[in-house]
């Protein structure tokens, strides 16, 4: 089974003129942001928060807060099936690199950041509910297929040719969940939190190998969910953390408003909610209903398109190896 399946990486530019191609998932944030008469204007305001955001975590040698220009690819991953001779779409998420408009040096920063995934449309949006609705509650193994799939991608020479390090990804945090502000402070990540329980997504991408940890950047009204491999604050430069930091806090101030432009600063014990009405909307257009309506017509083409036909040869390719007895 070691050549059953393989993966292949491509990217393209997400700016003002970025357009969605025919294999993206549709209820990606991207491709939500690039639709409707107002799309070059909701792309290049959204660079626009980076870039502000970014010079203003990067504040050293920047007197005028705009030394700095954010570049994002959107990294696809497909997977190539051999029994199918075909590929199908499993993963995106994004690649950032950081221009020093002074100097012209270009700093590559984290790849990850955002995290779209088809299986995990799958999980969350058919195999649950249908678990669920049959009283059987969570399943045992949830995510576990997804979560081999992925370490296989880590592990492939794909993703190795391209990148030294694991990627770190950052969302979110749960509205089911409440949160306590620690002692630990970083210079760019900002105040850590924990948690009081782990989360069903924090649990789903253990099962990928990433742990969490929660920063409230400088700056910022609410934590952040960090999901990470090794030492996440050893591992990246303070220009890196920073780029993930801008990207994804723009993305989530779209995204969830309410948690993170709201008008008030999260307390030390914090419990984030989507009905708090004491927020400033961005000037971005999102659709958040169409990408819950979508992410489950997304999970049944997941269904038939790969877990039924393949799901089977999925499992046996990903199994860890036997161990050798002595």
């Amino acid at each position: 089974m070691t050549n059953a399946c393989d993966f292949r990486i491509s990217t393209t530019r997400f700016d003002e003129d970025y357009t969605p191609s025919a294999t993206s998932r549709t209820t990606t944030n991207f491709a939500n942001l690039a639709r409707g008469e107002n799309r070059r204007e909701n792309l290049g305001t959204a660079m626009s928060m980076i870039d502000g955001r970014f010079n203003e975590l990067v504040h050293w040698d920047n007197p005028r807060r705009d030394r700095y220009a954010v570049e994002l690819d959107i990294v696809s991953v497909d997977l190539e099936i051999a029994a199918a001779d075909a590929a199908f779409p499993v993963i995106e998420v994004l690649d950032v690199h950081v221009v020093d408009r002074e100097t012209g040096a270009r700093h590559s920063g984290i790849v990850g950041n955002n995290f779209s995934s088809y299986i995990r449309d799958y999980d969350f949006s058919v195999r649950l509910p249908e678990h669920t609705a049959s009283g059987s509650g969570i399943p045992e193994d949830f995510g576990q297929l997804h979560g081999r799939v992925f370490e296989r991608f880590l592990e492939s020479e794909a993703y190795r040719a391209r990148y030294a390090l694991p990627p770190v990804i950052c969302i979110s945090v749960s509205t089911s969940r409440t949160y306590t502000r620690l002692t630990n402070e970083h210079p760019i990540l900002g105040v850590e939190y924990q948690q009081d329980d782990y989360s069903l997504t924090d649990r789903y991408f253990a099962q990928m190998g990433l742990k969490v940890r929660y920063f409230m950047p400088p700056g910022s009204v609410a934590p952040l969910a960090f999901y990470h491999r090794g030492d996440l604050l050893g591992d990246h430069t303070p220009i890196a953390l920073a780029a993930t930091v801008a990207t994804m806090e723009t993305f989530q101030k779209i995204y969830r408003p309410e948690i993170y432009n709201a008008n008030t600063t999260a307390a030390d014990v914090f419990r984030p909610s989507l009905e708090r009405r004491d927020f400033s909307p961005t000037r971005v257009e999102y659709d958040r209903e169409e990408r819950s309506r979508l992410g489950v017509t997304q999970g049944h083409f997941t269904n038939e398109h790969l877990m039924t036909p393949y799901g089977d040869l999925l499992t046996e390719w990903t199994a860890p190896s036997p161990v050798l007895s002595a």
